[in-house]
């Protein structure tokens, strides 16, 4: 009995206990997750757990909420309600959700949920906007949410595509939204503009922390200005829709800033990422990005240009073939792709016997003919091709003067003549700078079959416009980070290598090798009416054939018995 009074005193304590915390939801009860303001958060989530988010004490002068979550590669839904209806909820791995806020409303409350049954790792943040910010996605007419603000994207191996809804002006609490197509004045959400913003991930890595912890420099405005890269500038009366280059295995983090220009305020809406690959597939997968295809053929075409970049010049027809595979196989690859179905290790491979065939072809033209001119020609186009890339491939090639397709192959292809053009008093020199840049290049792209590097989109990019119509719509941003100095260092050091060494050793020496076709014709008439050379008194061809095909037969032949095979006479 005298421990009756102390247990009862505790029963009574619980109860009171589990009172206050009905009264508080989410206080002390399983699966809540309590947010605040601007703070981003760290969560796992299960399948059959799915978790309520809390955002408590809100300040009066907040109109509208913006929640957002995100994974790496595995879908989450967002809701208002635990059983959300049709437009009150989204799935995706970069979503969010805008809550407006009636008057007097100090709290929100979101569920959090995975579609997988594996642990999500996911962050997530609530941001707040005033009356005054513009609303992201307010105008909405195309997507599922009656208010979206999450950034939809698209891709395939050339371009990345994100679309968003147009946005509204903001306003009080209590009052109602503006209507989006009344008019077009200044008075009107048509006035506002979208900011486009890109940024890299750091290169060869996939890691979830990595990704979760880059976000967050993506999502806030001040935070996007400060780390992003704005690529392009939408007025209202402007597609909401931007064309991005692929770039496989690499991630890139977009979004989108809305801005009144009046009221001189701004709003973000929600980060979208990508790597341009998939993680849970066997073919293209983003941990196994290079085929092994791709990597035979640039491993081979990396020795052969090694061997050009140190001693092309005096290998002259090795040199030849070298130009003559890049020259026929580029153009080679850019037809079958626009013309046909085929997988991508067919068309490598036609690629390298076209290729082959086309070195063969112009070592053939030089030995036969002799034509210094035309060799140096295809040597000097395939320089200035390169050059020509460089040159796009730099802040020039993002003038939006050369997003159309005739401007910029009329400007492309004269670039890469003028080089040709320039040299064409001193030849030699051409010839070595040709071996080596281009050489070395050829280390580079086969670098990039095992490792990703951002210098592999010099040519890449140019060979994707060609074969993509498309593909002038695209930005061609990539990301320059220190792999890329690395890698930009030792092709450097090789050209600066190959040029140097190639221009001393042949100080002195005749500029290109004699006509082989005229040597040889020349020998030959050498040894017909000279009696003292050894090879006058050679047989003919046909007769030297038909002695070694008559031994040949002696191999089959039974030797004959040695002794006397006669009958003996008596």
């Amino acid at each position: 009995m005298a421990l009756c009074g102390p247990l009862h005193l505790a029963l009574l304590g619980l109860g009171l206990g589990l009172a206050g915390a009905a009264e508080t939801p989410g206080n002390s009860s399983l699966g809540l997750l309590e947010f605040s303001l601007g703070k981003f958060r760290h969560f796992v989530l299960n399948k059959p757990f799915p978790e309520e988010a809390v955002l408590r004490y809100i300040s009066s002068n907040v109109t509208f909420i913006i929640f957002q979550v995100h994974s790496q590669y595995k879908n989450v839904t967002v809701s208002f309600n635990k059983n959300p209806p049709s437009g009150a909820s989204g799935t995706g791995v970069d979503k969010g959700l805008v809550s407006t806020l009636r008057p007097e409303q100090s709290i929100c409350t979101w569920y959090l949920e995975s579609s997988d049954a594996d642990n999500v790792w996911s962050v997530a943040v609530p941001l707040s906007y005033s009356e005054k910010d513009p609303i992201p996605g307010g105008c909405n007419l195309e997507f599922d949410l009656n208010v979206d603000p999450n950034i939809y994207l698209e891709y395939n191996i050339y371009e990345t595509v994100i679309k968003f809804a147009p946005a509204n002006l903001g306003y009080s609490r209590g009052t109602d939204p503006q209507p989006c197509d009344l008019g077009t004045g200044l008075d009107s959400r048509w006035r506002l503009q979208y900011d486009v913003y890109q940024y890299f991930l750091p290169e060869n890595n996939l890691t979830e922390e990595v990704l979760l912890r880059h976000m967050q420099k993506m999502s806030m405005v001040s935070q996007i200005e400060a780390s992003g890269f704005k690529v392009a500038t939408l007025k209202s009366s402007e597609k909401t829709i931007v064309y991005f280059s692929s770039i496989p295995g690499q991630g890139v983090i977009y979004n989108v800033i809305v801005r009144d220009p009046v009221l001189n305020t701004s709003a973000a809406y929600v980060p979208a990422h990508t790597y341009a690959c998939h993680f849970t597939t066997i073919l293209d997968n983003c941990s196994s990005l290079g085929r092994l295809s791709t990597k035979v053929f640039f491993t081979i075409f990396a020795i052969l240009g090694l061997f050009i970049c140190f001693f092309g010049h005096r290998f002259w027809k090795t040199e030849l073939f070298f130009i003559g595979f890049i020259f026929v196989g580029f153009f080679f690859y850019i037809l079958i792709t626009r013309l046909t179905l085929l997988q991508y290790d067919d068309r490598l491979i036609l690629t390298a016997v076209a290729g082959g065939l086309g070195g063969i072809l112009l070592v053939m033209v030089w030995w036969r003919f002799g034509l210094i001119l035309v060799c140096m020609l295809c040597v000097g186009l395939v320089l200035g091709f390169l050059i020509s890339s460089v040159a796009f491939f730099t802040p020039l090639g993002e003038l939006k003067i050369f997003h159309d397709d005739a401007v910029f192959w009329v400007a492309f292809s004269c670039m890469a003549i003028s080089i040709p053009v320039v040299f064409i008093g001193c030849l030699r020199i051409l010839n070595i700078l040709a071996c080596g840049i281009t050489g070395s290049y050829s280390v580079v792209l086969a670098i990039d079959s095992y490792f990703y590097t951002s210098l592999s989109y010099i040519t890449l990019n140019v060979l994707k416009r060609a074969v993509n119509t498309n593909f002038n719509r695209a930005y061609t941003n990539v990301p320059f980070q220190t792999n890329d100095f690395v890698i930009l260092a030792i092709w450097v050091m090789l050209a600066v290598s190959g040029i140097t060494l190639q221009i001393r050793r042949e100080r002195g020496r005749p500029f290109f090798p004699p006509h082989p076709y005229k040597m040889w014709k020349r020998e030959r008439e050498r040894r017909v009416t000279n009696i003292l050379d050894p090879s006058y008194h050679v047989r003919p061809l046909r007769e030297r054939l038909y002695s070694k095909l008559a031994q040949f037969k002696q191999l089959f032949h039974e030797e004959e018995t040695t002794g006397e095979r006669t009958p003996l006479l008596l």
